[in-house]
Formats: structure tokens, sequence, C-alpha cells
């Protein structure tokens, strides 16, 4: 799954990586601990103009009375996407890239206290996760949500969770975007074992009030 994240580059820069047009209402970067239900810059696409823009991350399906009238939905799992209520249309017409730095695992063991990890691309460059995205509204209010699409871990994931977001590489994001043809349900398999690289860091990162760049740094061995 993915609970937790970091987004530490510039708008000025994602706008350069997607040839997007930015929103004037975005969330300040950078933040190293980016916890649910805060606002996160994603990219969508529409009429051949991709755009930068902020959304909440956690999905509000139609039904819900208020943002807060279920189960909060950070995620949405690819074997069931097209079959969810919740996400079927999200998945076939809105779908979202969420580019970040990484994002925080916690390793559980038993009832040991869980170990907090730091996922990132190995070759350094940003980690785009694929999201589905759509407009909440209750009277006059709207929101537009999202969730990351998960799937089953690859060995190397496996070692510290079960499931992995979904991460897709440039040659994928027109196809995930809806900008080439059918067919973006053959990306949501698990990342090639080398894509990512893991390390410990401290367990400050387990308050959602933690900040600071720190967070993100491999844990000093003793």
């Amino acid at each position: 799954m993915c609970g937790r994240m970091a987004i530490t580059l510039p708008h000025e820069a994602v706008v350069e990586l997607f040839d997007a047009v930015p929103s004037n209402d975005l969330p300040p970067t950078p933040n190293y601990n980016v916890c649910p239900t805060v606002q996160i810059p994603v990219i969508t696409a529409a009429e051949g103009v991709r755009r930068l823009r902020p959304m909440r991350w956690g999905f509000i399906p139609h039904w819900y009375k208020k943002p807060n009238g279920g189960p909060l939905l950070i995620n949405a799992r690819a074997e069931t996407i097209a079959e969810k209520p919740a996400f079927r249309a999200a998945g076939r017409a809105r779908r979202c890239l969420v580019p970040v730095t990484g994002f925080y695992e916690w390793y559980r063991d038993g009832d040991a206290t869980p170990l907090p990890w730091f996922v990132q691309r190995t070759d350094g460059t940003p980690l785009v996760m694929a999201g589905i995205w759509q407009d909440w509204t209750m009277g006059d209010d709207t929101l537009t949500t999202c969730a990351i699409v998960t799937t089953a871990a690859n060995d190397a994931m496996a070692r510290i969770h079960h499931r992995i977001p979904v991460i897709l590489t440039e040659d994928d994001w027109p196809l995930w975007l809806g900008e080439v043809g059918k067919g973006a349900a053959q990306l949501m398999k698990s990342a090639p074992e080398d894509a990512l690289s893991f390390h410990r860091v401290g367990t400050e990162v387990n308050s959602n009030r933690a900040t600071g760049a720190a967070l993100m740094a491999p844990m000093q061995e003793d």
C-alpha cells in the first residue's frame, strides 16, 4: 500500500518534466511527510493539455454525505478497481499521475513495533505513481479527490510489505492518462525488481506531525 510519502520537487520542475500547465493554488513543497487527506499535486490530461492540479489524497465516493462519511480510501487495488463501485468509473475515465520523491512503508513483524522504510527509484528520478480521481460534490461544496493504485508487491518489496503502488515510467504516462488508445489496465503491474531502492529510516516518521528532510535519511547504525 501507500500511506505516507515525500514530495520535494519544485512545482516548476514537475511542470517541465510533464510539459504541464500549473494551477495557481498548488500546495507548498517540499513536504517530507505527506499524510492522507492533505492536498497533493497531481497530473491530469484532457483535450490534449496536461495540468498540474491540487487534489485531496483520499478518494470520496459520490454517495458519501460528507468527506468522512465512510472509510478513508487512499489506495485502490488494481485487481478490483474495475469492479468496485467507488472506483470503476474513475478507473475507466479519470486517471492521473502522482509524482513523488518516494514513499514510506512499515515492516511489521508480529507484535513488534513497525519499522519504517523509505522507498525511492533506484536511478534517483521522480517516482510516478498511477492514480485515479474524481470530484465529490455536496451542495455548494466540491472537493477534487484522488487515490493511488496499488498491486501485489514484487519480490524485493515483499520483504517489507505485500502491496506496492503501481509505478509508471515515462513511456507509460500517455496511456495511463488516456492520451493514446486504450489498454491502461496492462500497466497495473508491479515494478521490476531493480526499479526501487529501500533504506531504513528513523522512527520519527511514525508521527504524522514530524517534518524535515531528515525523515528520508538512512538510519544511522549504532
